[in-house]
């Protein structure tokens, strides 16, 4: 037993939206247990949506749509599952009283084209849309087979699914189970060493791990199917301290949390406090930790350093170092991160140096190659190089380059409060 989602829309297909209904309804089909191995975006074109449906309807026994309820031509959804089906199409009295409605409630007069929304498929049940004037339907065609409609608009789509959907399918006997996910999440760590290391959970059937990774982290997403959140959880529980205790210091948090939230957590609990000097980031960093409510406790401010000028004029960077080892450099990085802790007068300094691209790499220096300075409590300087290369793009390479800051910053931090096991390569020096 299980269920498809079938996007309808061109504008999926040549990029202009992102399909975000697909990723709301596969969440929520875990919540209620319901298995889901399929997703399709097709586009406006009744003989393509047919194939798709008589492929969906062969292999699951509920078909959820989103898309193509709206009062244009290319809305086609309801009409193409009518003639795949073989039933024709009954103009509803009781939808066009409430478009009707809607639209008067909006100082306007419905147009003859929206009677068209009023068109479903006989037999169907009307699943309403209490925000928009495109209901959906219920319909269960022939034995062992529910089809659901909804509209592409998100927040719309949202409501109707738990006020009505969910309902319904609980009726049904679906829900009796959930499929309750976590997600650990790493970084500084590759998908294949990190998978290399956890390997035989791969093998586990409830819960089941499975790794993915993008933007410069990897995750574990460790899923249990259980009659309850609770049950659930203690499946997922001692997995997840093993996965962990192997993954040492490359796991920094769960789920939703981000870097810049956990650092922050970590001065916090030290009860120190951190200042950034950037250069290829172009304030990104700052801009990570200031959007964490409450940063201000710990994260005091910091200087972004395009010029050459401004690192010697307010970091102290030395003019000769400059010219000598150039602004991407190992020695500029710490440079500018004990500059700022001591010009901001914090704790830790945190400094950025690199290449975005896409020009300015060199054969020597290629673009990606980032260099990050850590000055801290005792004016001790640690340097890291990281070579992100040039397939990632410089907006992707900016965004690594400051998670890269916070996740060096983070390893320390942790090593100070938490004493573990694990060694960090870098180049430590005394400045004072």
């Amino acid at each position: 037993m299980s269920a498809e989602i079938i996007c309808v829309g061109t504008e999926m297909l040549l990029g202009d939206i992102l399909n975000s209904n697909a990723q709301y309804l596969a969440q929520q089909l875990a919540q209620l247990g319901i298995p889901h191995y399929y997703q399709t975006v097709v586009g406006d074109n009744p003989d393509r949506l047919k194939e798709v449906i008589e492929i969906a309807a062969s292999r699951v026994q509920i078909i959820i749509f989103t898309g193509g309820l709206g009062p244009t031509p290319d809305d086609l959804t309801c009409e193409t599952i009518a003639d795949f089906f073989g039933v024709p199409l009954i103009e509803r009295a009781d939808i066009i009283e409430d478009i009707t409605e809607k639209f008067a409630q909006r100082g306007r007069v419905m147009s003859a084209n929206n009677r068209k929304q009023a068109l479903i498929p006989q037999g169907a049940e009307i699943l309403p849309n209490p925000t928009g004037t495109a209901p959906g339907i219920i319909w269960q065609p022939r034995p062992g087979l529910t089809i659901f409609t909804f509209p592409g608009v998100p927040s719309e789509m949202y409501r109707m699914w738990t006020e009505t959907a969910v309902p319904f399918l609980k009726s049904q006997g679906w829900g009796k189970e959930i499929i309750y996910s976590r997600s650990l999440r790493f970084w500084g760590i590759g998908e294949s060493a990190l998978a290399e290391k956890v390997a035989p959970y791969f093998d586990l059937t409830n819960p089941t791990v499975a790794p993915y990774a993008g933007k410069g982290e990897v995750r574990l997403r460790i899923s249990a199917k259980a009659t309850d959140a609770t049950t659930a959880e203690a499946l997922i529980t001692p997995i997840e301290k093993q996965l962990i205790e192997i993954a040492g210091l490359d796991y920094y948090g769960i789920d939703n949390d981000t870097l810049a939230a956990v650092v922050g957590n970590l001065l916090r609990s030290a009860g120190e406090t951190l200042s950034v000097a950037e250069s290829c980031t172009g304030g990104g960093l700052g801009q990570m930790l200031t959007e964490i409510s409450g940063s201000s406790d710990y994260f005091w401010g910091g200087v972004i350093s395009y010029a050459n000028s401004v690192k010697i004029g307010l970091l102290g960077v030395k003019a000769e170092d400059l010219e000598e080892f150039g602004a991407v450099s190992a020695t500029v990085a710490e440079q500018m991160a004990i500059g700022v802790k001591n010009r901001l007068s914090t704790t830790w300094g945190l400094s950025i140096t690199g290449i975005a691209g896409p020009t300015g790499g060199t054969q020597t220096k290629p673009v990606g190659l980032v260099y990050i300075g850590l000055a801290g409590p005792g004016n001790e300087v640690i340097s890291f190089e990281h070579r992100f290369g040039t397939i990632r793009g410089r907006s992707l390479i900016r965004y690594v380059s400051a998670n890269a800051a916070l996740d060096n910053l983070r390893r320390q931090l942790q090593k100070r409060l938490v004493p573990q096991g694990g060694s960090q390569k870098s180049k430590v020096k005394s400045q004072n």
